[in-house]
């Protein structure tokens, strides 16, 4: 009886840990996903046309080619 006892202890506090672990783990991904969300925002915002333009004309000194300049290759 003891042993069952001991045991039913044993059960349920695994049982109130594995709760804790569960709800730790849970608050991670969400931190994560906001994370994730946060870079994939910065991604798109390092990527814009208009950036990366500006970047371009202001701080490479590039131009737009001229006609004579293009090359097309087929």
């Amino acid at each position: 009886m003891v042993a069952a006892a001991l045991f039913y202890v044993w059960a349920r506090i695994q049982v109130i840990e594995f709760g804790y672990e569960i709800s730790k783990a849970l608050k991670e991904e969400g931190l994560l996903l906001e994370t994730n969300k946060k870079l994939r925002l910065e991604i798109a915002e390092l990527k814009a046309y208009g950036r990366i333009e500006k970047i371009a004309v202001e701080q490479l000194r590039m131009t737009k080619p001229t006609a004579e300049q293009v090359v097309v290759i087929r």
